[in-house]
């Protein structure tokens, strides 16, 4: 295995972080058991103990996430092991890789599920990812991360990372939260949630957030603004429950964009968009201007809404549905680099200077000046899933039978490239006095689309359960899958549909999974399973060539897993070692470009460690350790597969005190990550960096709660990412700047 002298490294940190746990537990700690109970990975969702699951999941609580004080839906999943996470795009637009899986960006192998339910049954499409649609507030109670296990037979059959957040729910005892949150970047921001009891059995919890900022990059204007509401209603029966939830929100942010790299200025804080260019004239289809703001960035503008129905039958029979709803627009606008920073002297017309097309600043010709694409993604998307499922128990053998169905619509137009030369500076204006800025077809390639798309899944599944001895549990569990596609594209915005497809495939997934159990508080797990991630509409037009030639463009993912587990009074630990193969990948480097196809395999361990102690001390530690390799490829065989990381750790401590009488909790966050590959041919190579964030809490009275968060304390220009369009890779992203955020909030 390669760099195995870093791996020997971080195995034994790791050790020695681990080296305390056998002193910190007693007898009466063994008898003490946590009861975590789990949905994700459970047919229907019914529920497992955490100590009882044959698979790797993990758990992260209001309080953590608090602490943790995520700046999106994605940088939370940093916290969650074998996840590799870019999410310096902002708000939205995240990229996030599993467990070695293979991607150029966005998020292929993630489901973002709410209350069971997948908020979009297609993991990804272009500029738009399940953690796009979803934000993050203090309604939210608990979030699952579900790696492989059974992942490819329940739900929607994701064979990834599937993340399921359970929102928030009433009690007989009226609660609540009001929250005041602003930074050293001008972010304020209301957060509030109440809960309580309606009726008679009939609960209600509703919440949500307002908020504005410039931008934690600044953007010289409110460029980050939202608002978000949900209502969650439980109605306890007397044989099961029933319960429905909205989540309505209105929520856009700047797109942060890759810059070039080693230019004087051009940093962490850097952005280009800004109040001088902001608004601009696009040309698109038959050449029609339009004019379009790029300070509305990326968001979200719609609604998840759904439910769930459970019931106790007669017989010991269970019965649970879950439905979603989510409709909405996913919009897109930004800077997109067309190239590196070049002289201005090297493009102008007179070969010396040029004018600011804005303030009519004269510029001379040993300015940085940057190509920049003024990109649109127009996106209107829908979709309803429903997950049915019965089961029940037999002495030994526990049995369920499933039904999933889905129905997802995109509505996509699109006008990509309409490059002109900006000046290279934050808010850099356009300039006047090079041609190809004032010509219809811009500086450089142009790509406009409209298109629409339909799909429908119908998939029934079983799991069963046997409990061969008192401490040894099998299970297996199988998947039949029927997806279709419709879909058609105008890839010229003139009214003729170059490329239509209407598609079927049926695929069968599978899992089989054993479970030891070493102690009450201990066991051991193994798990194969094989599942597939089914094409949808960018899938098509990106790969129409090779669809036409008989591909049916769908990956095949194939998962064996060896884990440990333990869960005592004030330890947690989980290892997991991890090998997967994923055949039939596509990447494209750019619209219009062919496609590569290639096969990826990974060997690696991830860990998942808790230490708690009466003392007010706690540990949570995730790393992860892989091995890389792209086993097919036309170019690239026996190389490293793309932004995938052989290894990374965070360790997060806390400690709880007195301050002065009152209660304080000072904690802290270290993550570390390794040199990665920006690229499939394996020639741009991102560093590695390290990364310190501090935070401290105090509680002067009951129910008053301070905060204070340090994100990025050193500042560290760390990179996450090269540039997937150009080969060249001139261009980066850097994790966000440093920023201090300070909240006050009141509970009761």
């Amino acid at each position: 295995m390669r760099k195995l002298k870093q791996y020997s490294l971080l195995a034994t940190a790791i050790a020695a972080v681990l080296s305390n746990q056998a002193i910190a537990q007693d007898e009466q700690a063994k008898e003490q058991k946590v009861e975590t109970i789990v949905v994700s990975g459970t047919a229907g969702g019914r529920g497992i103990r955490k100590i009882d699951a044959g698979f790797a999941v993990t758990n992260i609580d209001a309080v953590k996430i608090d602490k943790l004080a995520p700046k999106s839906t994605a940088d939370l999943l940093k916290a969650v092991p074998g996840i590799w996470v870019e999410s310096s795009g902002g708000e939205s637009g995240a990229n996030v890789f599993v467990r070695g899986f293979p991607g150029g960006g966005d998020a292929p192998f993630l489901t973002v599920s709410l209350q069971g339910s997948p908020v979009y049954p297609a993991p990804t499409l272009s500029f738009l990812e399940n953690s796009s649609i979803f934000r993050l507030d203090e309604t939210i109670s608990m979030m699952e991360a579900l790696r492989g296990g059974p992942n490819p037979v329940v739900s929607n059959g994701q064979p990834g990372l599937t993340t399921n957040f359970q929102l928030k729910r009433g009690s007989e005892d009226t609660e609540g939260t009001f929250k005041y949150t602003t930074s050293d970047y001008g972010l304020q921001r209301l957060d509030a949630v109440l809960s309580g009891e309606l009726s008679d059995d009939l609960y209600y919890m509703v919440g949500g957030y307002i908020k504005r900022s410039s931008g934690i990059r600044d953007a010289g204007f409110t460029s980050e603004r939202g608002q978000q509401f949900t209502i969650n209603l439980t109605k306890e029966l007397d044989n099961g429950e029933i319960n429905v939830y909205t989540r309505q929100t209105d929520d856009t942010g700047a797109w942060y964009l890759p810059t070039p790299l080693n230019v004087d200025g051009v940093d962490a804080e850097y952005t280009q968009l800004g109040t001088h260019n902001r608004q601009a004239v696009i040309y698109a289809g038959n050449n029609n201007a339009m004019e379009i703001d790029l300070g509305e960035g990326r968001g979200w503008k719609g609604h998840i809404s759904g439910g769930s129905i459970k019931l106790e039958l007669k017989n010991g029979w269970h019965f649970i549905d879950r439905f979603n709803l989510t409709q909405g627009e996913a919009n897109t606008y930004g800077l997109v680099p067309a190239g590196g920073a070049e002289l201005l002297k090297d493009v102008a017309d007179n070969g010396q200077d040029a004018k600011g097309s804005v303030t009519g600043t004269i510029y001379e010709g040993d300015t940085y000046v940057q190509s920049m694409g003024r990109w649109v993604v127009l996106k209107d998307i829908e979709s309803f899933t429903n997950d049915l499922a019965f089961s029940k128990s037999f002495d030994k053998w526990e049995s369920a039978y499933g039904v999933y169905s889905a129905s997802t619509s995109a509505q996509d137009w699109w006008s990509l490239g309409n490059a002109a030369y900006y000046v290279l500076e934050a808010g850099g204006e356009m300039l006047d006095g090079i041609e190809c800025n004032t010509s219809v077809e811009g500086c450089a390639w142009n790509y406009d689309i409209n298109s629409t798309g339909d799909a429908k899944t119908l998939a029934f599944y079983t799991t069963q359960s046997y409990r061969a001895t008192d401490a040894l549990t099998l299970d297996i569990g199988l998947r039949s899958e029927r997806h279709e596609v419709n879909y058609s594209v105008d890839e010229n915005l003139n009214g003729i549909i170059e490329k239509s497809v209407d598609y079927s495939a049926r695929k069968t997934s599978w899992t089989i999974g054993a479970d030891y159990k070493l102690a009450d508080d201990m066991g051991v797990f193994a798990r194969i399973n094989k599942g597939y991630k089914m094409p949808y509409f960018d899938d098509f037009r990106d790969n129409y060539g090779t669809y036409e030639a008989g591909n049916p463009l769908i990956k095949e993912v194939t998962q064996a897993e060896l884990g440990y587990k333990y869960m005592g009074d004030n330890t947690d630990f989980f290892a997991t070692l991890f090998s997967n193969e994923v055949k039939g990948d596509t990447f494209v480097r750019r619209p219009g470009e062919p496609a590569e196809i290639l096969t990826n395999e990974a060997l690696g361990i991830e860990f998942d460690y808790n230490y708690n102690h009466e003392s007010g001390l706690s540990v949570n530690l995730n790393a992860t350790v892989q091995d890389t390799e792209i086993t097919e490829s036309p170019d690239n065989e026996g190389n490293e597969s793309q932004r995938q990381p052989g290894w990374q750790i965070r360790v997060t401590p806390s400690y709880d005190f007195e301050l002065a009488g009152m209660f304080a909790t000072i904690y802290g966050t270290f993550s570390a990550v390794d040199d990665r590959y920006g690229n499939n041919e394996n020639t741009v190579v991102l560093e590695g960096y390290e990364k310190f964030d501090l935070g401290l809490i105090v509680e002067p009275a009951e129910g008053l709660k301070l905060q204070i968060a340090a994100d990025n304390l050193t500042d560290e220009q760390g990179i996450t990412e090269g540039d997937p369009r150009n080969v060249d890779a001139p261009n980066g992203r850097y994790i966000m700047p440093r920023s201090i955020k300070f909240s006050v909030s009141y509970s009761f």
